[in-house]
């Protein structure tokens, strides 16, 4: 996992938010990391940071009657550069057992900001028994269908969104392929998915674009990214996907839960 992303005083700021949002709310953050555009690898010198977390109370907040009431998520107002929020670790192990591709996608980010206990990784080594190739393959389609619908139809559309919709495309090719749980970045996605040698100029060129601060905001229809999202698209929509995952064992998730609250609050 990379370090050296995020420049040092931003780092440090994120540090800083995180560790008011632990005395604010009387908790521990086990595991912090970068999502969003600069996760997937095609973000501009503007682009926010969307920070996600996964963080735990002391044990006697677990020990209530009113337990399924309380409110699980920490959730900070967003401006033009801070998006941080995060979920109560059982609410992420919950999600985690249904295979849910943002959390997913948490755990295998490049910039990580905190891992402070053995939790996240114990999680990664439990997604090849409890990873759901068809709940995936179904939230990127579902991604992929919408964003191309809302921002990509007729002759001039929103440019930086064929990213928002090829990168769940890709997704479903490597779901496809069975290459096992899908990166968070976007270039395996491009490199191991047997795509053209057109499509990867397109997109070659589109991310320069992305990168070097380009506004990609409204422009010309690019063929040959719109008609390949169509033709999969509709392929996607016909086939499905082909593997199911294997049971969930909630006794090695219950465990995880136990022993991350020995290993923050003993």
């Amino acid at each position: 996992m990379s370090h050296d992303m995020i420049a040092k005083p931003i780092r440090a700021e994120i540090e800083r938010r995180l560790s008011a949002i632990e005395t604010d709310f009387g908790v521990k953050i086990l595991f912090a990391c970068e999502s969003g555009s600069r996760a997937w690898g095609f973000a501009s010198d503007d682009s926010d940071y969307d920070v996600r977390f996964i963080y735990i109370h002391p044990a006697d907040w677990y020990l209530t009657v009113d337990l399924e009431d309380r409110r699980d998520v920490i959730e900070t107002p967003i401006d033009d550069v801070w998006d941080i929020n995060g979920w109560e670790l059982r609410k992420a192990l919950k999600l985690f057992s249904k295979s849910n591709p943002p959390l997913l996608e948490w755990l295998q980010s490049p910039i990580i900001y905190q891992e402070n206990t053995t939790l996240a990784e114990q999680m990664r080594q439990l997604l090849a028994t409890h990873y759901s190739p068809s709940a995936c393959l179904y939230h990127y389609l579902h991604m992929a269908r919408k964003n191309y619908r809302t921002y990509l139809q007729g002759e001039e559309v929103w440019l930086k969104k064929y990213f928002y919709v090829l990168r769940p495309i890709l997704a479903c090719r490597w779901l496809e392929r069975e290459l096992g749980a899908v990166p968070t970045e976007f270039a395996p996605l491009v490199q191991n998915t047997d795509l053209s040698a057109a499509l990867h100029e397109a997109i070659a060129h589109l991310l320069t674009e992305k990168r070097s601060g380009g506004e990609l905001h409204i422009g010309k229809r690019i063929p040959v990214l719109s008609d390949f999202i169509d033709a999969e698209l509709h392929r996607f929509e016909q086939t499905g996907a082909t593997r199911q995952k294997p049971d969930t064992d909630m006794n090695a998730l219950n465990q995880l839960f136990q022993q991350a609250l020995q290993e923050v609050w003993a």
